[in-house]
């Protein structure tokens, strides 16, 4: 019995899913418009982890206020929209991915292995961060840390893939340039000629019943825009209206605004509302507690701040507070202090929470006890929580317990 011929199978698997609508053109510009959303995504990526798990150079901007808000709300929209482009790019080359022989020379082995990465970790952030937006876990792997590095991974892959494909891309990166030689080589009659038709029909019209190249960059830009538009609302008051499938909408929740973690999965119910709660600041091996009614005669201030998820929803609201440079004084702390913020949660990641002096220092940042003009609800952290401006939502500490200045 004749065994199967690995190249003819290769070929006509290639034959039977190409499309005159797929060019290396193509191709190229998918990419561009990939690598524009992976970069804002990895960029503002990299300044939520560093927020999070500040190296030593880290900085810790106040102003604007919302500039966390700005920035993960970029990451997980480009995020969001990276995923039919990555979808759209697949489509573009996969043909090319059944060539025979699968390794022709080491500059192909490292061109398929930077793809097999690319695409394999691509995959994987994009799916595991878009169920991280809805909370959802289902993984044994920690999430935060696997998608910090799976970003490097990504990035790298996405590196080498550039360097190893860059004549085809600088060659490809015109438009005006790509038609013109088609067009050449197919009036010359040259080999090309067969290779790139899809190309022309791409510039001078689809064959029956195909797409154009144009028809469907356009139909990639459209699903691509209507994906951003219709869950970017979760992030941007101005595009609420149209937020039909994000996991967080605008003004729901208690005192209208979103929670992520309530008191009972908190386990801090009984803590939280205990009549016997009070507030411990501990400066150089003393301690001072406040009553709910101590930080209240305190004096109050008002800010109008945002609460910033990382997973991508956020929500400007109006904090009364005591300012948390004031408590410090009232213990006879420098203003120019770094704190441990302990919450009443028995146990979480976020139980523990420090905060630079940059924060300590700006007069927005408060250890709130009224949200949006009534007392603070026991899910956004009764009796009393830390709002700053321009941080993630994970450090702005629900239940307070303890305050110590390092």
């Amino acid at each position: 019995m004749q065994r199967p011929d690995p190249q003819k199978i290769t070929e006509a698997l290639a034959a039977r899913f190409s499309s005159p609508t797929r060019s290396t053109r193509l191709t190229v510009v998918l990419g561009r418009w990939l690598a524009v959303s992976f970069t804002i995504c990895f960029v503002t990526g990299l300044f939520s982890h560093g927020l999070q798990n500040p190296p030593s150079w880290m900085f810790f901007p106040t102003s604007p206020v919302w500039i966390y808000q700005l920035s993960q709300g970029l990451h997980v929209t480009s995020g969001i929209a990276s995923i039919p482009l990555l979808l759209a790019k697949l489509w573009s080359v996969y043909p090319e991915l059944l060539r025979w022989p699968l390794v022709k020379s080491i500059p192909h082995a490292l061109e398929r292995a930077s793809i097999a990465l690319f695409i394999a970790s691509s995959l994987l952030q994009l799916t595991t961060g878009l169920i991280n937006t809805y909370k959802w876990y289902p993984w044994p792997f920690p999430f935060r840390e696997t998608h910090y590095w799976l970003a490097w991974v990504i990035w790298g892959s996405l590196l080498l893939h550039i360097a190893v494909k860059l004549p085809a891309i600088m060659t490809n990166w015109n438009g005006r340039a790509v038609r013109l030689t088609e067009l050449q080589d197919a009036g010359s009659g040259s080999p090309a000629a067969g290779t790139e038709a899809s190309s022309i029909a791409g510039v001078t019209g689809a064959a029956p019943g195909r797409w154009s190249r144009r028809a469907f960059l356009a139909g990639v830009g459209v699903t691509t825009g209507a994906v951003v538009l219709t869950t970017a609302g979760q992030s941007f008051s101005w595009l609420s209206p149209l937020n039909l499938f994000a996991p967080r909408v605008m003004g729901t929740g208690p005192q209208s605004v979103p929670v992520n973690r309530t008191a009972t999965e908190a386990k801090v119910a009984d803590l939280a509302t205990s009549a016997h709660w009070s507030l411990e600041v501990t400066y150089q091996g003393s301690s001072t507690t406040f009553s709910l009614a101590e930080l209240r005669a305190l004096p109050q201030h008002e800010q109008e701040l945002p609460i910033a998820c990382v997973e991508g929803w956020s929500q400007m609201a109006r904090w009364r507070g005591v300012r948390i440079r004031d408590l410090l004084s009232a213990v006879g702390a420098p203003h120019a202090s770094v704190l441990r913020v302990t919450s009443l949660e028995p146990q979480g990641p976020y139980r523990l929470m420090s905060m630079p002096a940059e924060y300590v220092q700006d007069e927005r940042t408060l250890v709130a006890l009224e949200l949006n003009g009534a007392v603070l609800d026991v899910e956004h952290g009764y009796p009393a929580r830390i709002i700053a401006p321009g941080r993630p939502g994970v450090l702005q500490t629900k239940w307070l317990h303890t305050v110590e200045v390092l």
